[in-house]
């Protein structure tokens, strides 16, 4: 029986909701409570609860570990990239700069489609242990991403190709240069002819200057490029626009208006980094006066760049060209051809943004998506010549690639010489084309037509097993190379570690190829530089700060030609369901999936972990019947694969996106038999998206491990304060909500009261206490935050944080100390979002201490909140009392304590066993080195000489740390800022983490529009 007064609490609660302006909402499931419940949104996310099925066994858990069982042997490096064959003995008398327990920085990149992001490396005794964004590198300014994080658990994967195999066999590096010298000896006689060579995008000058230098001495080969998450349409855009190849630079800094045309510039662009942080700097307000860039997004699948838009038009991807038409029509664009706008998009919306556009020429950045056509790719280029941004906002460079041209023209002419019988050897150095090629080409058996292939490549992928010959290729961090930045900026790859795995590099197969049996990589890199860098100081300061001075490309002049536009694409059946590629946020294109920390990283937008998806919107989902975690077939082409649905709020209509990627057959333990292949779908015409795809039921359900809906704050609206740029500058003090007021969730019947009551002092029982000393606080600006999670990969690979399978994630237990939520607000077909990390509070008046019964959850001198493993017995009040539920159970002792896999691990942190909570420390271990060094210097800690490692990584530097008794430290004069507020602070916790308010900074001339 109901009572009474759970009745009046009920019709209290549904006042105060009703009273407030907009409603934040993480998951369809919250939405479908206060709308209507449709049948397409079924069981999202999974509760977590005792009762569920029992724990996955330790042989399967053991396949999830994140660095497995056991790691081969480690050897030391010598410095110069050569193979050092002697046994590892303790050190007798150490090298000068090794000290135990003080870890060294070496600067390098890494390399992801051919362009490189600029690194430190954290080396301790030898072994990489953790990876920081290098901040003199151009691309990356101190920041890192997810790839780059995660990079260190690749290099002792145990899954890694170990030795040179031949038709299953174990065979020698000297076995294979035998066989290969006896199959390059008629093609050398023949000039070359029947020798091709295979590579991904080769961004490597050294690497590219072997290839050329091959290339010379045997005329007759050919020297093919593919990558399957290519830029062939950008390609073909600038050769339409400018009549050659280009590279965009774009200068975010100098724009005050962005568009975005299917760009997902603030993710896996080349670039981002950089482009995130200076994007975000054009977003930081500090004071009223602030000026504050806006952005415009177009798009057929809901982006990390679409989260953070002031206004969001979500269209199928065919529609895209016809907007970017019409744009360029309504800018009065020369030489355009075409310009109907799509049914859906509303007039108003596309004068107001070109109205924007023009009031802001010379200071705005029209952005096309490689994704989309060579067409909008052209018109991009036209409007911003129009507008006047080239040198402005954006200016371009020579090709970044060492061979450019179409990657897709050239894998086709590759297939057709295998299948005549014209291919005598064939190298493919690099890449997995028998698991990426389009599904039309039938690479699988157009290769067993070679007469001899040999394939680099790390793991013994799928292309491994076909291929005749496989060469265990060396990690980034275990070899000597170089690799140019999206500027063109070079760095010096330099080994940190000597090959784990006897693996060879790319430049030590050329130089094979090429007759030189010995070839170091050392060598054959110094050579390349030796001119520019001649003396032995001027490479060390190269090697030392991971960037070439003055390597950076020139700007090249250009200028449109006259018949840049060759017309309208092809149209697509408006009637006819659309299918959408993707690379994914975490995998990439499928060469990550051995790697446990990226697996289980939930995704942006999505939060879905260990698998991918066919996402489709709200609308779609309710017109086809369909519903999240519902098995179904795609049909396509006459190709079918089966895929789970989810359903993703701001998708566009009548379209279905896969991402790339899974579906691997030969990946690793960690990788296999994870996902669907959509690389079965696409093919070689329509690489990005195409028309007619069926989605058939097969009355089955999937489960999917969604993280979305864990760890909820639950009862508690107001959890996001956010306001617009506008209200802002009208009442600066105040925090900007609905009406100038804070609204007191958790509190049944208490009036709203106005915001400047907000500053009293809430009553408690607990003590006072003063900092004398230090006092620890963090500050996160949800305005520039994007959702991006390198911050949590970033905590993991810190602080020794296992990774736990897609089964105990899907019970709510996975181990992540900081999880990025996202609110939405608005309608599902197009809702805003707004990014909140939420890492432990370090609450002044901690809730979870005074219950703890072995007093394991303590307060310090300096206010940070710190758990004492050793005590902890697993009771699980701290959690239960936590209002943010911020902490982690070790239910099954993830961390594996096999000796071997201390090489991973971060040894400034512990690791820890079963039965015992985890939540973030503020990096403890980090303030405290930061702390001897002060008092061996006898001063205070610095401003910003401790930063976290989410901090660290952050590419929009939203997350700032310090000392909150510094008066002049950032963190302090942050706290005094009127949007600075508390998460949960109306319970009286006094959080030391505190969140500035998101301000959007939205066009008054689409007041009411659909849009974010």
């Amino acid at each position: 029986m109901i009572s009474k007064k759970s009745l009046d609490l009920a019709a209290t609660r549904a006042q105060l909701k009703a009273s407030r302006g907009k409603q934040y909402w993480r998951s369809l499931n919250e939405l479908a409570d206060t709308d209507e419940f449709a049948d397409w949104m079924y069981n999202e996310f999974p509760r977590q609860a005792a009762a569920l099925p029992s724990a996955v066994t330790r042989r399967q858990f053991l396949k999830l570990m994140s660095a497995s069982l056991a790691l081969a042997g480690l050897t030391g490096c010598n410095g110069v990239g050569q193979r050092d064959q002697e046994r590892i003995v303790p050190y007798v008398e150490a090298p000068e700069r090794i000290i135990p327990g003080k870890p060294l920085f070496f600067a390098t990149a890494m390399e992801l489609g051919g362009i490189a992001t600029g690194l430190l490396v954290e080396s301790h005794m030898g072994r990489p242990t953790k990876v920081e964004g290098n901040p003199d590198h151009p691309s990356s300014v101190g920041a890192t991403d997810v790839f780059s994080q995660a990079s260190v658990l690749t290099l002792y994967d145990p899954d890694r190709a170990e030795a040179v195999t031949s038709e299953g066999r174990i065979r020698t590096w000297d076995d294979f240069l035998g066989a290969l010298g006896d199959a390059l000896a008629p093609v050398r006689d023949a000039g070359g002819a029947g020798l091709h060579i295979l590579t991904e995008t080769v961004g490597s000058p050294t690497l590219g200057a072997q290839l050329t230098a091959l290339l010379d001495a045997l005329p007759g080969a050919t020297w093919h490029q593919y990558a399957p998450v290519g830029r062939d349409n950008a390609r073909a855009g600038a050769q339409a626009a400018f009549g050659e190849d280009v590279n965009t630079v774009y200068q975010f800094g100098e724009a005050n208006v962005v568009l975005s045309l299917d760009a997902d510039f603030l993710s896996c662009s080349p670039g981002s980094l950089r482009y995130t942080r200076d994007f975000a700097d054009r977003r930081r307000v500090r004071a009223a006066d602030n000026d504050m860039n806006r952005l415009y997004v177009v798009e057929s699948s809901y982006s990390t760049t679409g989260s953070k838009a002031d206004h969001r038009l979500p269209l199928r991807a065919s529609e895209i060209e016809g907007f970017a038409r019409a744009l360029a029509s309504e800018l009065g664009v020369e030489g355009v051809a075409g310009g109907e706008l799509p049914e859906t998009v509303s007039a108003t919306w596309l004068t107001a943004l070109a109205d924007d556009l023009r009031a802001n020429e010379g200071a705005s950045i029209v952005i096309p998506g490689d994704g989309q056509t060579p067409a909008v790719h052209a018109l991009a280029h036209a409007i911003n010549a129009a507008l006047g941004n080239v040198g402005s906002t954006l200016y371009y460079t020579q090709p970044l690639d060492t061979n450019p041209g179409e990657q897709a023209g050239s894998l086709t002419p590759l297939v057709d010489a295998l299948n005549g019988g014209a291919v005598e050897v064939l190298i493919i150095v690099g890449g997995n084309p028998v698991y990426t090629a389009p599904a039309d080409l039938n690479f699988a058996e157009a290769l067993r037509n070679a007469g001899f292939s040999a394939h680099l490549s790390l793991y013994q992928d799928e292309t491994a097993q076909v291929a005749g010959w496989h060469i265990p290729q060396t990690h980034f961090l275990e070899t000597w190379s170089d690799a140019r930045a999206f500027d063109g900026t070079v760095t010096i790859m330099q080994p940190l570690i000597a090959p784990l795995y006897q693996g060879r590099s790319a430049h030590e197969l050329l130089a094979a190829l090429a007759g030189d049996l010995s070839g170091d990589p050392y060598e054959i890199v110094r050579a390349t530089w030796q001119e520019q860098l001649p003396t032995e100081a001027v490479w060390r300061a190269a090697l030392h700060n991971g960037v070439m001075e003055g390597s950076e490309f020139e700007p090249l002049s250009v200028t449109l030609a006259d018949d840049w536009d060759a017309g309208p694409s092809p149209a697509l059946d408006p009637s006819e369901l659309e299918i959408v590629f993707r690379d994914d946020p975490t995998i990439y294109d499928g060469q990550f999936a051995n790697n446990g920390w990226l697996q289980e990283l939930p995704k942006p937008i999505s939060s879905l972990t260990w698998d991918n998806a066919a996402f489709v919107s709200p609308a779609t989902a309710e017109q086809l019947g369909l519903r999240t975690e519902e098995l179904v077939e795609l049909q396509y082409l006459g190709r079918s694969v089966l895929a789970p649905i989810l359903v993703l709020p701001g998708h566009a209509d009548n379209s279905v996106t896969v991402t790339l990627g899974y579906g691997r057959t030969s990946a690793g333990q960690v990788g296999e038999g994870i996902g669907f292949n959509a690389y079965a779908l696409r093919t070689s015409d329509a690489p990005w998206f195409g028309g007619g795809v069926e989605i058939v039921k097969t009355g089955r359900e999937y489960d999917l491990a969604l993280v979305q809906g864990h760890f909820r704050l639950n009862g508690r609206d107001e959890l996001v304060h956010a306001t617009t740029l506008a209200e802002f500058r009208e009442n600066p003090d105040e925090f900007g909500t609905e009406e100038g007021t804070v609204h007191e969730e958790g509190v049944p019947g208490q009036e709203e009261r106005p915001a400047e009551e907000e500053e009293h002092e809430l009553p408690s029982l607990y003590p006072e206490y003063e900092y004398n000393g230090y006092a620890w606080g963090m500050v996160i600006d949800l305005t520039t935050c994007v959702g991006c999670n390198a911050c949590v990969i970033a905590c993991q690979a810190e602080n020794n944080i296992a990774v736990v399978g897609k089964e105990e994630v899907a019970r709510s237990r996975e181990m992540h100390w900081l999880v990025v939520d996202t609110y939405y607000t608005g309608d599902a077909g197009n809702p805003s979002a707004i990014h909140m990390p939420r890492p432990c509070m370090h609450c002044e008046k901690a809730p979870c201490e005074p219950v703890c019964p072995v007093a394991a959850t303590v307060h310090d001198s300096e206010g940070l909140n710190n758990m004492i493993y050793n005590r902890c017995v697993g009771t699980r009040y701290c959690s239960n009392n936590c209002p943010y539920k911020v902490r982690r159970f070790n239910f099954l002792e993830y961390a594996d304590e096999t000796p071997v896999l201390d090489l991973l691990r971060n040894p400034d942190v512990t690791v820890r066993s079963r039965g015992v909570m985890e939540k973030c420390t503020y990096c403890v271990q980090r303030i405290n080195v930061a702390r001897i060094e002060a008092d061996k210097e006898g001063r205070r800690i610095r401003d910003g000489e401790v930063v976290t490692a989410c901090a660290a990584a952050c590419p929009t530097r939203a997350i700032i740390f310090g000392d909150i008794n510094d008066p002049d430290a950032e963190v302090t004069r942050l706290k005094q800022s009127p949007l600075d507020y508390g998460l949960l602070a109306e319970l009286g916790t006094q959080p030391r983490t505190t969140y500035l308010a998101a301000i959007h900074n939205p066009n008054p001339a689409l007041a009411g529009e659909e849009s974010a």
